[in-house]
């Protein structure tokens, strides 16, 4: 590959459970997309299979591509292995240099929660603003900043680490909080995540739902379910707030599978004012528009256009 032209951008989104290809030609068209499950626990088997999926694509279209990766965790500065990754296999890992030697080129990896943001900041909820911050509420809770159409990594490779950064302006019965696996407790990931949500349901009512049960029922009527979601809600807006209080971006688009939850986009920016510091607030609160696809296609996105 070493001196070829690129002639599309090829997107990997590297996850626990499945790994995603995707090929994007110069205005972001789709051009190719194959899934495959992710070897457990095995890494020279992953570097594999990523090499395979670039082969295939490339056999597919008939050129090379250049090759962007999406996966949980962060590159360290100070080693270049792989941290944070819940593929605890990746972990310590030099993952970039490996596929750099594997495929014969330059790769670029961030972590999928920039994938994201990156993804919806170039044609998705954020195309046309300058300042987006992207959010996954999910199993975790991730974000990334994209600031006029690049990904803000930050010195220590942690921009947009809002998942652990305490609840701010905890309520008593809010404090100390869960552990959270950071080794911390109270970090924002355990009272906005899914399994965030489930907990503190099964505290107050000792019954145990899953976060979709939660929201139908509350939808529904349900009034414990209802209390649930109205504590979710007012903890999400005090999260954000603190967020726009230190980036103050142009819109937040919502990612993950609470993001589907469709009374956050009415409830949650009427209860951030008290918490943002401006008289006037004009950040748009916005869902995804690719869901599950902006990972993949946030990866291809970190290279430019090919010419």
């Amino acid at each position: 590959m070493r001196g070829k032209t690129p002639r599309f951008r090829l997107g990997i989104d590297l996850g626990g459970t499945k790994t995603e290809i995707l090929a994007l030609d110069a205005i972001g068209a789709e051009l190719f997309r194959r899934r495959i499950p992710t070897p457990e626990d095995d890494y020279a088997a992953i570097l594999r299979e990523i090499a395979a999926l670039v082969d295939a694509a490339e056999t597919a279209l008939g050129a090379p591509g250049s090759v962007g990766v999406g996966t949980p965790g962060s590159i360290s500065r100070a080693t270049g292995l792989l941290r944070g990754s819940n593929s605890v296999c990746l972990n310590g890992q030099p993952i970039k240099r490996d596929l750099e030697k594997l495929l014969g080129r330059e790769v670029r990896i961030t972590n999928d929660a920039n994938c994201f943001a990156l993804s919806e900041a170039s044609d998705g909820a954020g195309r046309g603003f300058d300042v987006v911050f992207g959010v996954i509420l999910g199993t975790g809770v991730g974000g990334g900043i994209v600031v006029r159409g690049r990904v803000l990594d930050g010195a220590n490779a942690i921009a947009g680490e809002w998942g652990h950064n305490a609840l701010p302006w905890p309520r008593d019965d809010e404090r100390p909080g869960d552990p959270c696996f950071c080794g911390r407790s109270g970090c924002v990931e355990t009272f906005l995540s899914g399994p965030g949500l489930r907990r503190d349901h099964a505290r107050v009512t000792r019954e145990a739902l899953t976060t979709h049960q939660i929201a139908e029922r509350a939808r529904g009527g349900d009034a414990a379910c209802a209390a649930t979601l109205a504590r979710y809600e007012e903890r999400l807006a005090r999260a954000l707030a603190q967020v726009m209080n230190i980036v103050d971006p142009d819109v937040i688009v919502l990612g993950g599978g609470l993001s589907n939850i469709d009374s956050l986009y009415v409830n949650v920016p009427l209860l951030w004012g008290p918490w943002v510091f401006s008289d006037h607030i004009d950040t748009h609160l916005s869902k995804h528009v690719h869901g599950d696809s902006s990972g993949v296609r946030g990866a291809a996105w970190l290279w430019p256009a090919p010419q």
